[in-house]
Formats: C-alpha cells, sequence, structure tokens
C-alpha cells in the first residue's frame, strides 16, 4: 500500500467506527507492544492553547539538545504533521512503514470484536509507534479533545501533566459549564505526578485545584501575574518573566497573540521542573521562542494576510484581545475572512467580533467539511450583528480576492473561525493560486 493509498484508508476510517474507551485504546498500545511508553513523557489538556505551549515546550527541550517527539492535532494541511520528531514531520516512507504495522494490530482487533480503533486512537498508535523507532527522550502529547476519555489519557504515568485556558467548547460532550469541562480536561491529572496549569479563570482553577488534591498530585499553578507584557506588534510580543531572577530578561515570541505570554510561560515553567538539576542555557531558551514558527496562531503568511486557528468563543476574545493591542480593533482598513463549522458556537464568535472590532468588512466563506455552516448562514448572522459590509463568497480562494479588495493599504486580512479555513488557506498560498 503506497503513502496516498494509507491516508484515504485513515481518511475512511470514521466512516466505520467509532470512539472507544481507554480500555481499549490500552489494549490497542498492547498489540503494538507499549511502544515508547518508556520514555519521559509530558501530557498537556486545555481548550485553547495547548498546541502552543507543547510547541514552546518542544523547541526548548530541543534548545537543550534534547530529542524530542511531539504528537499533536488537528493538522492543517498533510496528516503527517500530527507525528513530529524534533519538529520535524515525519516523511511519507517512515509515516507508511508504521501505517502497516499498526494496520495489522487495527484490523486483527476488529477480527477479534475488540472493533476498529477510531481515526484518532488510530494515529495516537501511529506516533507512539513512530517515536518507539527513534532515540527520543521526551514526548510531548497534546490531548485529541477533553481528557479524561481522550485516548492519550491511557498513557498512565507521565512525567507531568500541563492544562491551558479553559473556555466553553464542543459542549456537546463535555459539559455546559466551565466547572464541567475543567473536570474533563483535569481527567489526565495522575496520582502522584505533578501537575502545571494556566490559573486564569477561577472556576477552572477551582476544580483543577480540588482534582490534584484529590489524587496526591503536586499542583503549581500560573496567573497573568507570572509575567508582563512589555511590547505587542504585528510581528511578535515581548514580555518580562515576574520573578527576582528573570525579571530584566526580555522573552520575545514572534507571534502577536497576548495570550501567546501565558503560553510561553507555562511552558518555561515545565521547562524548569523537566530540566531540574540539570546544567541549562537560558539564552538557548530566548533564541529558540524567538525562532519558532507555530503555523495557524496569528501567523503572517503573507505581508497582509495573517492565519489564526481561533474557533471557540474563548479563542475568538483572546484574538479580540490580540487585535486591540495591535490597534486594529479600530478602523486601520483591516478585514475579517471567516468560515465555521456547525457544532460550533459561531453565532457567539461573530457576536464578539462584531462588537469589538471596527474593521472595514467582514468576508465569510465555506470550508470543505460536512458540518461547514453554508456561507449565506454566516452572512446572515453578521449582519445580525454590525452595519459593515458583508461579503459572502462560499470559494475560500474567491473569498480570499473579495477581502484583498476590501482592506485598504495599511489594512491586514485575517482569517479565523476554524481550523480547516487555516488550512485551505495556507493550502491555497503554498500553491500558489492566491497571493496578498
Amino acid at each position: 500500500m503506497t503513502y496516498r493509498e494509507a491516508v484515504r484508508y485513515i481518511e475512511k476510517i470514521p466512516k466505520f467506527t467509532k470512539k472507544h474507551s481507554l480500555e481499549h485504546t490500552k489494549e490497542f498500545l498492547r498489540r503494538l507492544g507499549n511502544p515508547a511508553l518508556d520514555r519521559k513523557i509530558v501530557h498537556v489538556a486545555g481548550t485553547n492553547g495547548k498546541g502552543s505551549v507543547c510547541a514552546y515546550l518542544q523547541a526548548i527541550l530541543m534548545a537543550e539538545e534534547k530529542r524530542v517527539g511531539f504528537f499533536t492535532s488537528p493538522h492543517l494541511v498533510s496528516v503527517n504533521e500530527r507525528i513530529r520528531v524534533n519538529h520535524v514531520p515525519v516523511d511519507d516512507a517512515r509515516f507508511t512503514e508504521v501505517f502497516h504495522e499498526v494496520r495489522k494490530a487495527a484490523e486483527e482487533m476488529e477480527r477479534e470484536g475488540w472493533g476498529h480503533p477510531s481515526y484518532f486512537e488510530f494515529l495516537f498508535g501511529m506516533g507512539m509507534k513512530a517515536f518507539a523507532g527513534t532515540d527520543v527522550e521526551y514526548i510531548v502529547l497534546e490531548t485529541g479533545l477533553g481528557g479524561r476519555l481522550d485516548a492519550t489519557n491511557s498513557v498512565e504515568r507521565p512525567l507531568l501533566t500541563v492544562i491551558t485556558s479553559i473556555s466553553l467548547d464542543h459542549t456537546e460532550i463535555l459539559g455546559d459549564t466551565i466547572e464541567q469541562i475543567a473536570a474533563e480536561k483535569a481527567g489526565i491529572i495522575k496520582r502522584g505526578i505533578p501537575v502545571f496549569f494556566d490559573g486564569s479563570c477561577p472556576a477552572a482553577s477551582e476544580v483543577i485545584r480540588r482534582i490534584a488534591f484529590e489524587k496526591g498530585a503536586p499542583c503549581r499553578e500560573i496567573s497573568n501575574h507570572a509575567y508582563e507584557i512589555q511590547e505587542v506588534t504585528r510581528k511578535y510580543i515581548a514580555f518580562s518573566r515576574v520573578n527576582a531572577y528573570d525579571k530584566d530578561v526580555m522573552i520575545h515570541v514572534p507571534m502577536c497573540g497576548c495570550y501567546q505570554a501565558m503560553n510561553a510561560e507555562i511552558a518555561l515553567c515545565a521547562a524548569e521542573y523537566l530540566l531540574e538539576g540539570e546544567q541549562i542555557h537560558e539564552e538557548r531558551w530566548q533564541e529558540a521562542l524567538a525562532s519558532l514558527r507555530w503555523e495557524g496562531r496569528m501567523e503572517r503568511v503573507a505581508l497582509h494576510l495573517v492565519v489564526d486557528g481561533a474557533h471557540n468563543p474563548g479563542a475568538v476574545e483572546a484574538f479580540v484581545e490580540s487585535m486591540k493591542a495591535l490597534g486594529a480593533d479600530s478602523q486601520d482598513g483591516s478585514v475579517v475572512l471567516f468560515s465555521a463549522v456547525s457544532d460550533k458556537n459561531y453565532e457567539q464568535m461573530i457576536e464578539c467580533l462584531c462588537s469589538n472590532l471596527d474593521v472595514n468588512a467582514f468576508v465569510v466563506t465555506e470550508v470543505e467539511d460536512a458540518r461547514r455552516v453554508p456561507a449565506e448562514e454566516l452572512r446572515r448572522v453578521f449582519q445580525k450583528y454590525t452595519k459593515k459590509k458583508v461579503v459572502c463568497e462560499a470559494d475560500v480562494c474567491e473569498a480570499l480576492r473579495a477581502a484583498e479588495a476590501q482592506r485598504t493599504a495599511d489594512g491586514d486580512v485575517y482569517c479565523l473561525g476554524s481550523l480547516y479555513l487555516a488550512g485551505m488557506v495556507k493550502t491555497a498560498m503554498r500553491q500558489k493560486k492566491f497571493g496578498i
């Protein structure tokens, strides 16, 4: 089976199976030889920011010449992006090789009545199998959905657990209150294993502290008093750490989202714990963070085009905060290009954008997914909350052209609302179907 055939097989998995219990995933891993469970594993959950925290942590560990495996989701362009070693996605040949091994175990389970692993479970098995075939010392695991029942939670003894920002998302699965969602995320906390977490939401923090206490897990709460943002530009943010040792050290992150200061601070604290007792080189850490490129997070993909993965109300609120810090919330000639899928609270996202941003225009489009919201429906909702011009183009390339036409010389086009949209825009740019 070729690489393309392997990818087609994986893409068809959701059509004939469903999510399973953690016991099913543990049996799956057992049949794969319990791959890579002997490595130093950091398990990360959260509503927003978990991918960025993972990427920062990976960069810092690499700066200390550690070999790092990173399992992440979703991917923006290629499924290989989900399985990385030292930030580089596995190549097609290795992906295909691992696929054959994992497919054999999956089909064996199906024949024996266990059921075929789900799409995410299958890729998680592939990731762990791929890492086992390398000399990675650390593995950073990003949860897919929730935490307590996520396939990645089948790893019973991580070295550290991390919980990032929590807000309302996937409410039909995780619960419709912050407290319920926090409890699901905190399900990754293990007895006696330290947990570091974003303490900026009091309701979520209370739940995490309680569960950590019940499990005897040492608890490190990181608040927004742990750092001070010093500068926000369209290309980077700069912040200082609020402690006696690092107070004069400026950390630069090449993304303009203000929320990235908290994400970077969590990663720095986690790295300090992981590397305690070793000689560390903080100047390397600064260089690693300053040069990191993390796709789809306030990522400037062209001179006047920014792609952001904000796809729930909490993430859109953070996006708005960043726009205000940039001064782009008032009339600067910018344009917002928006799309969404139906299981997200897109009306709340749209209301937040319309209430806070004085942009030149809004452009709506559709993503390539069965759950896509029709562009006309998105236009209807935008017109409910704004008097600004709302342009409707179902085709993404046409929508990009419309957005470019609506911005002024000093403005930018900001694409958000769905990670599918981020991926489609990046693909269009890569294939030179469009340019700004």
